[in-house]
């Protein structure tokens, strides 16, 4: 048989039989345990790992990066997240008790602190040198953690490599209201993080979801700004205004958008800010949390959608409790995604222009993996500005009627990138008034 007619034989009609085959993923990406490429570059970053009034009196067994961890709040009101045995007998510290400073083992009573230091050693007699001895050289493994308008954020990766907690320019919005959430993804981290510079599912997937301009394909754009950032723009034809939807990915997990709700291109909107502001937790290879602030007010959602379900429907276009049925009629981003299986089989992916911002930002996660494997130590997102780091997840909506003979592909892709030169040109200078800056530009523009 010639090469040509097997090449007819699998891909022509009918062909399952030559293609039932599954493929790999790609590892070094999807791996995110510790000694993983991967897994130790996301140990360079601070990453969200519960919502802070989910900590209550017991201690809580967590994953984060493929590490069953206890998170704790001893009744001094420090938080602890610390490895799940204790190094003693290695119970589980997950049956622990809080104490005023600290948790005790609920097998032999050893109470260790947050950071992991042994404090009390019961049950030997008192000036014990195997007590002192013990004191001196066993510790607990244990995390930094820190607790930031609702959210616990942790730094799992080497104590000396710490970097600094990042601040970004939306949390400083006038009027916005930021409530926590968490969604749970039941399949590998890639697979959610990739959709956010997927402009192209928006027309598909949460077409009759959001509002009706989600459904235009319109002019899609995609950037790489530096090391770290990746943008992803739609821009859409709405009678005679012109949408421009800003996706942005700051590596290796903070993600914003614009609005889910606020807006639907038929009113005119200047740098309207993102729905949420997300990171996409790997928890292990095969689940996912999304740690999110909801944000509402008039730069954001409206805030009616401030309730738990509205805050999946923001997340992922539908909520989570549906039947099977339900889910299938109207699929959401969960669904998506859990349907390419707890670990997608990315070598068999046909890849188009149209993924370019997946292809770009997977690509730059791969480098940085390797480049800290060679020793070189990852950029952080402190790294892109000075007092504050601006970032570009937005909604605007211009005044555009097509002139007379004019391509409207060409207009929407001019104007699009008319708008991101005015919020890339924004950078420099005061953040107190970078909002007000871009505004009046846009405002010029349409």
């Amino acid at each position: 048989m010639t090469s040509s007619i097997q090449d007819r034989t699998q891909y022509g009609p009918y062909c399952g039989y030559h293609q039932n085959w599954e493929g790999g993923s790609l590892k070094d990406l999807t791996e995110v345990g510790p000694g993983t490429p991967n897994g130790e570059l996301l140990r360079r970053y601070w990453h969200p790992v519960s919502i802070a009034s989910d900590v209550g009196e017991l201690p809580k067994l967590i994953q984060v990066l493929g590490e069953e961890l206890v998170l704790f709040k001893d009744l001094s009101g420090n938080y602890g997240l610390v490895h799940k045995k204790c190094p003693h007998r290695r119970a589980s510290l997950e049956f622990g008790h809080c104490q005023p400073r600290g948790i005790r083992c609920c097998y032999h009573g050893w109470v260790f602190d947050v950071d992991g230091t042994v404090l009390e050693i019961p049950g030997e007699p008192e000036g014990s040198e195997h007590v002192r001895h013990a004191v001196e050289h066993v510790r607990l493994g244990a995390y930094p953690v820190r607790e930031f308008r609702g959210l616990l954020f942790a730094y799992l990766g080497p104590p000396q490599h710490t970097p600094e907690f990042p601040f970004y320019d939306t949390y400083e919005l006038p009027d916005l209201v930021m409530t926590p959430y968490a969604v749970p993804f039941n399949c590998n981290w890639i697979q959610v993080l990739d959709a956010i510079v997927d402009p192209v599912h928006t027309a598909f997937l949460h077409e009759s979801q959001f509002s009706d301009g989600f459904g235009k394909l319109g002019a899609i754009e995609f950037y790489q700004r530096d090391k770290l950032r990746f943008l992803g723009t739609a821009s859409r034809r709405v009678g005679d205004n012109i949408w421009v939807r800003v996706n942005e990915l700051i590596l290796p997990n903070f993600t914003q958008a614009g609005a889910a709700f606020a807006c639907d291109g038929t009113r005119l909107r200047y740098f309207g800010r993102s729905a949420f502001t997300r990171w996409v937790v790997p928890l292990n290879n095969r689940s996912t949390m999304a740690f999110a602030w909801g944000n509402f007010g008039e730069r954001a959602d409206p805030p009616e959608y401030n309730t738990l379900e509205g805050m999946q429907q923001i997340e992922q276009g539908e909520i989570l409790d549906r039947t099977y049925e339900e889910r299938q009629r109207r699929p959401g981003d969960v669904e998506a995604v859990e349907g390419m299986g707890a670990i997608a089989d990315q070598e068999k992916e046909f890849l188009l222009p149209g993924d370019q911002g997946v292809s770009l930002y997977r690509r730059q996660l791969r480098q940085l993996a390797r480049n800290l494997e060679k020793g070189q130590a990852p950029p952080q997102p402190t790294d892109l500005g000075d007092d504050f780091i601006p970032t570009y997840g937005s909604d605007t909506v211009l005044h555009k009627p097509l002139p007379p003979d004019q391509d409207d592909q060409q207009l929407l892709r001019e104007t699009g990138n008319k708008v991101m030169d005015i919020l890339f040109d924004s950078d420099e200078g005061p953040a107190a008034d970078r909002d007000s800056r871009i505004i009046a530009q846009l405002q010029q523009l349409g």
